[in-house]
């Protein structure tokens, strides 16, 4: 097992190349916020912002549409009834699942995405999306370029691994059956990839509040797309995402009894400056 620490965010944070554009760091499409569940969708677009992507378009509930504009100018727009093929088609990474719900469009809207993923796009599957999963199972045309994201009652539904089951080995060979990479979250977060088993070494019990997971996926997305070029690019993306998350969370922890979702965002740029100076 190998453990995150910040040195990991030295490698994956790079300079940003001086004759480069928007379209460089990553076109993110984040998809979720059904009806009450707007919020979810909101702290993983901000979060996607925040972390660096180029460009981010939300499809969303079209109630959630005038909160996303207040909060979020920086990200595009499209509700549920809008045409999703050339969305999905354009994208370099989607993020489904934070606040997507389990009602019939949010059905058939996840498996449009899994029969349309490309070879080279990343699927990152996060919340209700994994719930919808566990209970219609649908095929992934490219496990190896998928992301699961879930918590430890999520795995649950979707192993079939009871909490007390979920054991390194267990949780392992059910990851190498899916082929994909999991994110298993916890007070001690672990990353199954197709090589390895990374343990997150940061994090705090003043996390323990709604919304944290959506802001991990968003996260996770943003890098994708803007570290991720290649495989093992991508892997390591993956790695400093849950790195920068809880290592921000443990900063706030210092001075905040809680440490809310939005909080961690609102630090990230600043964050990944630190591991990137100006002068590198």
């Amino acid at each position: 097992m190998i453990p995150l620490t910040k040195e990991c965010l030295n490698q994956v944070i790079v300079k940003r190349a001086v004759q480069s554009h928007k379209g460089s760091y990553g076109r993110v499409v984040c998809i979720g916020g059904r009806k009450q569940y707007g919020g979810a969708i909101l702290m993983c677009a901000q979060a996607c912002v925040n972390s660096g992507a180029g460009l981010v378009t939300v499809m969303t509930d079209a109630s959630t549409i005038p909160a996303l504009q207040s909060r979020l100018p920086e990200a595009m727009a499209l509700t549920f009834h809008d045409p999703i093929a050339e969305l999905v088609a354009t994208a370099d990474v989607i993020v489904i699942g934070p606040g997507l719900g389990t009602d019939k469009i949010a059905k058939e809207c996840l498996a449009f995405v899994l029969s349309h993923q490309t070879a080279t796009q990343w699927l990152v599957i996060d919340g209700s999306a994994i719930t919808l999963l566990a209970q219609h199972p649908l095929d992934f045309l490219f496990p190896e370029h998928i992301v699961l994201t879930p918590h430890q009652k999520e795995w649950e539904r979707f192993s079939g691994l009871p909490i007390a089951a979920q054991t390194i080995d267990a949780n392992q060979q059910a990851q190498q059956r899916l082929g994909c990479t999991l994110v298993l979250k916890s007070e001690q977060t672990h990353i199954y990839t197709h090589k390895a088993i990374y343990q997150n070494t940061y994090g705090n019990p003043a996390m323990a509040t709604g919304g944290m997971g959506d802001t991990l996926a968003g996260i996770i997305g943003g890098f994708l797309g803007q570290f991720g070029k290649t495989d093992q690019l991508a892997e390591s993306a993956i790695g400093a995402a849950v790195t920068i998350h809880s290592l921000i969370a443990d900063e706030l922890a210092d001075k905040h009894y809680v440490v809310l979702p939005t909080m961690i965002s609102e630090q990230l740029s600043k964050t990944m400056r630190r591991f990137c100076p100006l002068t590198r």
